[in-house]
C-alpha cells in the first residue's frame, strides 16, 4: 500500500510541474509584451514569476508544503502588483487582465494536485483559493470583464481540484487491480506447475512401479527371475530416494535415475534399451541410423517414450519380437515401432490408460514432438515417434 501511495503522490507532483510551469511561461510571455504592463510593475512581475516557477518546480520534485506556500504567495503578489499599479478609477487593460487571469487559474491552482491528500493540505488549499478569489476581486473592481475573471477563477480551481481528486482515487484502484492480476497469474502458473508435476509423477509411477507390479501379478511370465529381481530392486531404490526428498531424473536407457546423464548421442543409448528388453524376453531388431545428436531433454523424452512403446509390445501384443526403425532429416528424428501382434481397436482405449496418453504422446509433446498410433485387431501395431533436433 505504501508503494501505491508513493506512485500516486509522484504522479500528482508531475501534474503540478507540468501545469504550473506551463502557466508561468505563458504569464511571463504576456508580461513581456511591450506596453502591456506598467513599466514600474514589469520588473517586479518578472522576478515574482521566476520565484513562482522555482516554487512549482521544487513542489513537483519534493511535494513539501513550504513550496506550495511560496507558489501561492508569489502568485498572489503578481496579481496585486499588476492589478494595483493602474491609476485609481482606471480599469486594467487587456494584457493586465490576461496576466491576472492566467496567474489565478493556471500557476496558482496547480498546487491543488498536491493539496488533496490530507486534511491539513486540504485546509491550505481552501485558504489558497479564498485568497486568490479575493485578490482577483480586489484588483478587478473597475474591470468590465470582472465577472468573467471571477467565474473563470472558480471554474478552473474547481475543475483542477476535481481532476486531482479523481487521479488520487484512481491510482490506488488501478494498482490494486494490477496486483490482483499479478496474484491471479501467479496462482495460475502455480496450478500449471502442480499439474505438470502431477503428470510427471503419474508417468513415473506408470513407467516403474506399476510395470513391475504388473509383472509380479502375471508371475513374471516371459521374464527371467534375475531380470525381474533387478527391475524390482531399481524401483525400490528409486522409491527410497523419493522418500528422502530427492527428485528423479529420466535415464536414457528407459528407466529412472537420480544421477544426471551426459551422453547426447542417440546411438550410445539404443543398445541399453535393447539389452533391457532382451532380459525381459523381447527381441528388438533395430534399423536405420542411431548416430543422431539431440538435446539432452529431448533425448530423454524420446527414449523413455520409445521404451514405453516396447513395454506395450512385450505386455500386450502376444509376440516376442519388435522392429524399431530410426530415421532423421534436417529438423526431425523419427522412430517407428512395429509389431505383428494381436493389435487393438483404437476407439476402445479408455481415458484412464496412461501408457500411450501420458508416457508417450504427452511426453513427446512437452518437448515439441508428436506420436501417431496405427493399429487394428489382428493386424499388429505401429507407433511413429517424432522429436525435433
Amino acid at each position: 500500500m505504501q508503494r501505491i501511495l508513493k506512485e500516486r503522490d509522484r504522479l500528482l507532483r508531475r501534474a503540478v510541474q507540468a501545469a504550473g510551469l506551463t502557466g508561468s511561461a505563458t504569464t511571463l510571455a504576456c508580461v513581456l509584451i511591450p506596453g502591456g504592463v506598467e513599466a514600474s510593475a514589469r520588473l517586479w512581475a518578472i522576478a515574482l514569476i521566476l520565484i513562482m516557477a522555482a516554487g512549482q518546480y521544487l513542489l513537483g520534485s519534493t511535494g513539501a508544503l513550504r513550496w506550495a506556500v511560496v507558489t501561492v504567495a508569489s502568485g498572489l503578489a503578481i496579481i496585486l502588483t499588476v492589478g494595483l499599479t493602474s491609476y485609481p478609477g482606471v480599469a486594467p487593460n487587456l494584457i493586465e487582465e490576461s496576466v491576472i487571469g492566467l496567474v489565478a487559474t493556471a500557476p496558482i491552482c496547480a498546487v491543488a494536485a498536491v493539496l488533496i491528500t490530507s486534511p491539513r493540505r486540504i485546509a491550505l488549499l481552501v485558504v489558497g483559493f479564498a485568497l486568490t478569489f479575493v485578490s482577483v476581486a480586489v484588483v478587478t473592481v473597475d474591470a468590465p470583464d470582472r465577472a468573467v475573471l471571477l467565474v473563470l477563477t472558480i471554474s478552473i480551481w474547481l475543475a483542477f481540484t476535481v481532476a486531482s481528486l479523481w487521479i488520487a482515487q484512481s491510482v490506488p484502484r488501478v494498482m490494486h487491480r494490477i496486483a490482483a492480476i499479478g496474484r491471479a497469474h501467479r496462482a495460475e502458473r502455480h496450478a500449471s506447475e502442480l499439474e505438470a508435476h502431477r503428470r510427471q509423477d503419474a508417468r513415473l509411477l506408470h513407467d516403474t512401479v506399476l510395470a513391475t507390479l504388473t509383472l509380479l501379478a502375471h508371475s513374471g511370465i516371459g521374464v527371467s527371475p534375475a531380470a525381474l529381481q533387478k527391475q524390482a530392486g531399481d524401483d525400490a531404490r528409486l522409491l527410497r530416494q523419493l522418500r528422502l526428498g530427492d527428485l528423479p531424473a529420466p535415464r536414457r536407457s528407459g528407466a529412472y535415475s537420480l544421477e544426471p546423464a551426459t551422453v547426447l548421442t542417440l546411438g550410445d543409448t539404443l543398445d541399453a534399451v535393447r539389452q533391457r528388453f532382451e532380459r525381459m524376453g523381447l527381441t528388438v531388431t533395430w534399423h536405420g541410423s542411431g548416430q543422431v545428436q539431440l538435446n539432452s531433454t529431448v533425448l530423454d523424452s524420446f527414449l523413455l517414450a520409445l521404451s514405453e512403446c516396447l513395454e506395450n509390445v512385450r505386455r500386450h501384443s502376444g509376440v516376442d519380437r519388435a522392429d524399431v526403425t530410426i530415421t532423421d532429416d534436417h529438423s526431425t528424428v523419427r522412430a517407428m515401432v512395429t509389431d505383428t501382434g494381436v493389435g487393438f481397436d483404437l476407439g476402445q482405449v479408455g481415458s484412464e490408460r496412461l501408457g500411450v496418453a501420458e508416457s508417450v504422446i504427452a511426453r513427446l509433446r512437452d518437448v515439441g514432438g508428436n506420436a501417431r498410433l496405427f493399429s487394428s485387431p489382428g493386424a499388429g501395431t505401429t507407433v511413429v515417434l517424432e522429436v525435433p533436433k
